[in-house]
């Protein structure tokens, strides 16, 4: 049951100090979310995650909220107390929107999509990022990311559209049957009615937007939220202008990409590195 502003405990998280605390401005400015949201170009959605402490109020919403209520720099100094405290659950927000997208549009600079790993795959990053997981918890990861991979086999999957870097292809993940595999199981959703796969070569050098992992989530009622990822930190957006502009950038890398025909050519060459060692002539 999704927790309302009124049942939010200030003194229990900085996150709900802040969502207390908009809640309380809005009133006092008998202000509905339907008027803020025009006021701090903010989807409505967006504001009510953040007035009942599910979502982040991340940069610029502080600065738009005390602008629009005169209060100075109060929600900037709350999003500084936020931002020192622990937020876990940052992914999770993108993982619901996943769940019901009509279209996701993913990037990746160096790793294959979360919803386009194979098993040896993931278990070789699961692994690397939780040395101390025991086999029982590195299996419950895996199952965990298989089970999402649901989402593009069930009754209705949304449009899918993956652009990969070339070095996705070439670094080795897991060892060569693991990386093996995975790019075999890249070649069937290369060109699909529902899914299309891109690779940006080496050769078109820069590009906008290379760096990190980028996950476009367009929700049947056609709103955009973007999630971003680099260096381990990952944050959820949906401000108008970062949507457009990440939209753009999506764009871009697409007319960087090769065709789907000559990205599975690619796929095909790069899984020669990856080929069982013949054994030695007797």
């Amino acid at each position: 049951m999704t927790v309302g502003a009124r049942d939010l405990e200030p003194a229990r998280s900085a996150r709900e100090l802040y969502g207390t605390e908009l809640h309380r401005q809005r009133q006092l400015a008998r202000m509905s979310l339907d008027r803020l949201s025009e006021v701090v170009n903010y989807s409505k959605t967006h504001l009510h995650g953040v007035e009942t402490a599910e979502r982040l109020p991340l940069p610029p919403i502080s600065e738009k909220l005390d602008v629009a209520f005169g209060t100075g720099e109060l929600f900037q100094g709350l999003w500084g107390v936020v931002k020192r405290e622990h937020t876990p659950r940052r992914f999770d927000h993108c993982l619901e929107l996943e769940a019901r997208a009509a279209r996701i549009q993913a990037y990746g600079s160096t790793l294959v999509p979360g919803l386009l790993q194979a098993g040896g795959y993931m278990r070789a990053l699961f692994r690397r990022g939780n040395p101390t997981a025991s086999p029982d918890e590195i299996n419950s990861l895996v199952a965990d990311r298989l089970s999402r991979q649901e989402v593009l086999r069930g009754d209705t999957p949304p449009d899918y559209w993956a652009i990969l870097d070339e070095a996705v292809l070439r670094r080795s993940v897991g060892g060569p049957a693991a990386m093996r595999e995975q790019l075999a199981a890249l070649l069937p959703l290369v060109d699909t009615p529902r899914a299309t796969i891109q690779v940006i070569p080496f050769e078109v050098g820069e590009y906008g937007g290379m760096n990190g992992t980028i996950i476009l989530l367009t929700l049947p009622d056609n709103s955009t939220t973007v999630y971003q990822e680099g260096g381990g930190i990952g944050e959820t957006f949906d401000d108008r202008e970062t949507v457009t502009r990440r939209l753009r950038d999506y764009d871009r890398m697409k007319a960087c990409a090769l065709s789907p025909e000559e990205s599975a050519a690619l796929i095909e060459a790069a899984m020669e590195k990856f080929k069982p060692c013949e054994p030695p002539q007797t």
